[in-house]
């Protein structure tokens, strides 16, 4: 969660389903189908309680999209998620949810992706070589030789898998005025990636490299979770 917006003299609000932990500061909202009251009612009534900050657990649907839309055009902070395969495909998901393309290039910021790896176990970490193969695919074969891999060996501790725990690789898709004319222009995926890489974004593939040359976790658990983005 940002720390900057988190003061007492904002009024921040969530929509959840369900409520996972109780958070100072912050009005929270459970979301109860049964009783009326979905991300789009919910939201309907947040936005007549003057908030600042709105998290919208998941925006599931056409009306959700464009009230956090509309939200967020009047100057509220809005949070939410959405399921896609990486941060630019928020972006043509959301346009066939409905949304104009030039209402989402004018309240959109940022879009952040996260996938899960597992975690060396540290108690049998040791030296490893990955699969030429897999170097290969990862455009990492002609300097294999200066980069230092690990993996776990399995012992008592991990139950013998070699991890223990897991951490997160992302990406950020921030919306710079090269990349909101685009939007405007119904830009698809592979585009909006190529730009994003182009002004700066370091892809899932990238931020998980830095963390198996960090000895964090193996090059095949991020190849297998984020080699194609």
């Amino acid at each position: 969660m940002p720390r900057a917006p988190l003061r007492v003299e904002r009024n921040i609000i969530t929509l959840e389903d369900p409520v996972e932990y109780e958070l100072p500061m912050i009005r929270q909202s459970q979301i109860n189908v049964r009783a009326g009251l979905t991300f789009s009612t919910g939201l309907r009534s947040i936005l007549r309680q003057d908030p600042d900050i709105i998290f919208v657990g998941e925006i599931r649907d056409a009306e959700t999209l464009e009230m956090s839309v509309r939200a967020a055009l009047t100057g509220h902070l809005v949070f939410s998620t959405l399921h896609t395969n990486d941060s630019a495909g928020a972006v043509p998901r959301m346009v066939d949810l409905g949304v104009e393309p030039f209402l989402l290039s004018s309240s959109l910021i940022a879009v952040l992706a996260q996938r899960l790896v597992r975690r060396i176990c540290s108690g049998c970490k040791a030296l490893a070589q990955p699969d030429p193969e897999l170097l290969k695919k990862a455009g990492l074969a002609e300097r294999a030789g200066n980069l230092t891999f690990y993996e776990g060996k399995g012992c008592q501790a991990c139950r013998n898998t070699g991890f223990r725990g897991r951490l997160g690789i992302f990406e950020v898709f921030a919306v710079t005025p090269a990349i909101a004319r685009v939007i405007q222009e119904r830009g698809d995926s592979a585009t909006l990636r190529r730009l994003a890489q182009r002004e700066g974004m370091r892809t899932m593939f990238e931020d998980g490299l830095r963390k198996v040359l960090a000895g964090l976790t193996t090059l095949e658990e991020v190849a297998r979770e984020a080699l194609s983005s």
